[in-house]
């Protein structure tokens, strides 16, 4: 008569069961979202190992001499850039051109230690670097995909993409690299894990 299923009696009876509840789950959400974010720290960490490979192997050989790479990888860019109309790769600008020295002395030196911090998880101090690095990545890769998207190409000495569909797709393998430096600029930022020195210095 009147006994709530929490043992209260009356309308607060009625109410504490539910709000014990929220609170609780308020709870267990806030120790969720101050843990590290690990799905993010390994989808950071792969980011940063593929990289590797990547720039020294393909992304450096325009400002390299051709005999340095072998022939395979040599092809492999000459494959990749006539599959994909890529002429940035085999011909680059040279505003490309210097992306690419910031990515050969500016980045890459970064790399390792990204993917031993994310790899490690919980590295509260990778916070202003990856700052920096995902900051200035999103800022070249703004401009590279409106090249690619407003560039007349039909001028360019390698074959460009011509059609709208043949720009959506070389932007779909340029689009990674700014998705996944946005969400670890966001998660540095935003992500209570990483962001609490910065809450407490406020204090």
């Amino acid at each position: 008569m009147g006994v709530s299923r929490c043992g209260g009696r009356g309308p607060v009876g009625r109410w504490a069961c539910p709000v014990a509840v929220g609170v609780a789950l308020c709870a267990a959400w806030r120790a969720a979202m101050a843990a590290a974010p690990r799905w993010r720290e390994r989808l950071f960490a792969l980011y940063f190992l593929s990289h590797i490979p990547i720039t020294l192997l393909i992304d450096l050989q325009p400002l390299l001499p051709a005999g340095l790479h072998p022939p395979a990888l040599r092809d492999l860019l000459q494959w990749y850039a006539a599959s994909f109309r890529d002429p940035m790769m085999l011909q680059p600008p040279e505003w490309f051109k210097a992306f690419i020295y910031c990515e050969a002395f500016l980045q890459m030196p970064f790399f390792p230690i990204a993917v031993y911090a994310f790899f490690k998880g919980g590295c509260k101090w990778i916070r202003t670097p990856a700052i920096i690095y995902s900051t200035h990545v999103a800022t070249t890769l703004f401009a590279i995909l409106a090249h690619i998207l407003f560039h007349d190409f039909s001028e360019s000495q390698h074959l460009g993409p011509q059609t709208q569909r043949e720009r959506l797709v070389l932007l779909s393998i340029y689009a990674p690299y700014l998705l996944i430096p946005l969400l670890l600029l966001f998660t540095m930022l935003f992500h209570p894990h990483y962001n609490q020195a910065e809450k407490r210095k406020r204090k």
